[in-house]
């Protein structure tokens, strides 16, 4: 038994995800991973499968019938932990934009350093870390997470990152079924409620590599979520737990 899982949200990810597994169990530490598939229709839970095979005790689907957002399927991967007894839950992506080599840092800096929640981020102290993206992406991505950190007042660089460890506590005291924002601006109401529940929030430096095979998922919509999201979500404040 592992005391972390690692989730890792799937659609028409078949080019990636057996790679991404094998190099997750391939870290020095026992990870157990859950694939949260959104019904992808190029066969990606089938890959999964097979996969479990291998590693049975190890590897875990949840197929869910649509695809309605990163942020039901992040939550719908926290409740499945939450009801496994972790104590550390992983967020990361299929597409090797997030190294599995950092997986131990991130893990280490909950279990052993005090933070509560562990960010992989590509812009500690105004650094930027990201390989592979083109000038307007990576302004885009840079300039969203200032906006909300001055918009939300929130002390993280990187509000916006995928790559999160949490310490089971937080997930417990946050009130997932309140989480508003379904798109990448999840992440953003998510490190907010945490910040502001008074969790220990530390950053922690990775390098952010654009992906090699597949498609992203970025558009429009998910940018404007992100935009006016975060300033409903500041004006109302933080909804009763």
């Amino acid at each position: 038994m592992s005391d972390t899982l690692v989730i890792i949200p799937t659609f028409n990810e078949k080019e990636n995800i057996e790679a991404i597994i094998t190099a997750v169990f391939a870290q020095e530490k026992n990870f157990h991973i859950l694939i949260v598939d959104d019904n992808s229709p190029d066969g990606t839970a089938a890959i999964v499968e097979k996969q479990m095979l291998e590693f049975p005790t190890q590897l875990f689907i949840e197929k869910r019938m649509g695809k309605t957002g990163l942020g039901t399927a992040y939550i719908h991967g926290f409740k499945w932990a939450l009801s496994k007894k972790y104590e550390y839950i992983i967020e990361m992506d299929a597409d090797f934009s997030h190294n599995p080599k950092d997986l131990v840092r991130l893990y280490n800096s909950c279990k052993n350093e005090g933070s509560d929640v562990s960010i992989g981020s590509r812009y500690v102290n105004n650094q930027v870390n990201v390989v592979n993206w083109d000038i307007k992406r990576l302004l885009l991505s840079y300039f969203a997470s200032k906006y909300v950190r001055f918009i939300t007042r929130i002390p993280v660089y990187d509000t916006t990152a995928g790559f999160v460890c949490w310490k089971r506590s937080v997930l417990e005291t946050v009130n997932l079924d309140k989480v508003k924002l379904v798109g990448y601006a999840f992440q953003i109401e998510m490190k907010y409620k945490a910040w502001k529940h008074k969790f220990n929030i530390k950053e922690v430096s990775v390098v952010f590599t654009d992906r090699d095979l597949g498609t992203s998922k970025m558009n429009r919509n998910i940018v404007s979520e992100a935009l006016f999201g975060v300033i409903k979500m500041t004006l109302k404040g933080l909804p009763k737990q």
